[in-house]
């Protein structure tokens, strides 16, 4: 059973995910190659705002957290949060980190709920900024100067 988990949207603050329930023993850096940041998930509450996903793209990288779960069942704690199976799926990836290639889970968005043109909200690419300690500082930047909606 797989016991890791690659965020590379709000759930790339530790904190959030420990608020959530989900039970970790360390958070690593991690890349996922052939997939491109998009904020193309569609907000139910706010229109024109979007949340994170993953689009193929072979010549792209995603950076994002590896967070090793205490055990395979904590994953299942964060599809309320990601309205799964409804809004997003669940599937497993290989990721790359410093200690080599694991697979490990992350959520796609579905296709029923993506739009074109949508910028995420300031207090949700916030929790993106969280990550930074374990993001390149290319990276980093790259979120920092996404345009994003600041009255949300």
């Amino acid at each position: 059973m797989v016991a890791r988990y690659f965020a590379y949207g709000s759930n790339m603050n530790p904190h959030r995910v420990r608020e959530r329930g989900m039970q970790f023993s360390t958070a690593l850096a991690a890349s996922y190659r052939g997939v491109r940041l998009v904020f193309d998930k569609a907000s139910a509450k706010h229109p024109g705002v979007g949340h994170a996903n993953v689009v193929h793209d072979p010549t792209a990288v995603v950076e994002g957290v590896l967070y090793l779960l205490d055990s395979a069942d904590e994953i299942t704690k964060m599809d309320p949060f990601e309205i799964t199976p409804r809004n997003y799926s669940r599937e497993i990836v290989y990721v790359s980190t410093t200690r080599g290639e694991v697979t490990a889970w992350t959520y796609f968005a579905n296709p029923g709920v993506r739009r074109g043109g949508l910028i995420p909200p300031r207090s949700y690419l916030d929790h993106l900024l969280a990550g930074q300690p374990y993001l390149s500082a290319e990276y980093f930047a790259m979120l920092n100067d996404m345009p994003c909606e600041e009255g949300l």
